[in-house]
């Protein structure tokens, strides 16, 4: 089972710690701020009052020893930056980091961040495109030109199979699963029809995702 720790205990640290264990993963969460540790301590397997940039601290703790890393400090841009770089050198297999921005997102994986997330901007672009569009359920961007959305079945669609409705020639998108009250058939044939109050979790091009929008 793979370990994680999380160093950053503010908001999005907090939850992506405090959910990894609910999940039955072991957790360590590192924090300078007493406060914060102290309110975590119940919910993870070891929280630790300690600063991310004191490398024999780290050391100290066998940071090497675990499989991935998430540091969420990106309000302190250098404390950000010094934890990655240390995390890696000590050895952690996948450094995840949380940026402020595209610069520091930049900065972070040229010293070896595996992946680079924006919290707030990611939630903001799902917020977005949920408030313009009464299809749009959820919205996932998985990369610039690429993302994945939940929408909820399309009037015209109703009673009619995958096959007749050609989705990925009439709209360039391909389903992935449909969803139906707890239901969720992941493996979705051309002979399946979509029914009312269907959910569809589809990936597509940024521009024809857009056009599902529009249709009402």
């Amino acid at each position: 089972m793979k370990q994680f720790v999380v160093i950053g205990c503010g908001r999005f640290g907090a939850s992506v710690a405090t959910s990894l264990y609910s999940l039955g993963y072991d957790v360590l969460a590192i924090d300078k701020d007493e406060e914060r540790i102290q309110e975590i301590s119940d919910y993870v397997t070891h929280a630790v009052q300690t600063d991310a940039v004191d490398e024999n601290a780290l050391r100290t703790l066998g940071i090497r020893n675990f499989d991935v890393a998430v540091v969420s400090i990106a309000s302190e841009m250098q404390a950000s930056i010094m934890a990655t770089l240390i995390t890696k050198e000590l050895g952690v297999k996948t450094v995840i980091a949380k940026a402020q921005n595209d610069l520091h997102g930049k900065v972070l994986t040229k010293i070896g961040a595996d992946r680079v997330v924006y919290p707030e901007r990611e939630m903001g672009i799902r917020v977005a495109h949920n408030l313009v569009s009464t299809n749009i359920l959820d919205y996932i961007e998985l990369a610039p030109d690429y993302s994945i959305v939940e929408i909820s079945t399309i009037k015209e669609w109703e009673g009619k199979t995958l096959k007749e409705l050609k989705l990925p020639t009439k709209y360039g998108i391909n389903v992935m699963a449909i969803k139906h009250g707890k239901d969720i058939n992941i493996t979705p044939y051309g002979d399946d029809i979509i029914r009312e109050n269907n959910i569809l979790i589809v990936i597509g091009n940024n521009e024809d995702l857009r056009k599902l929008e529009s249709i009402k």
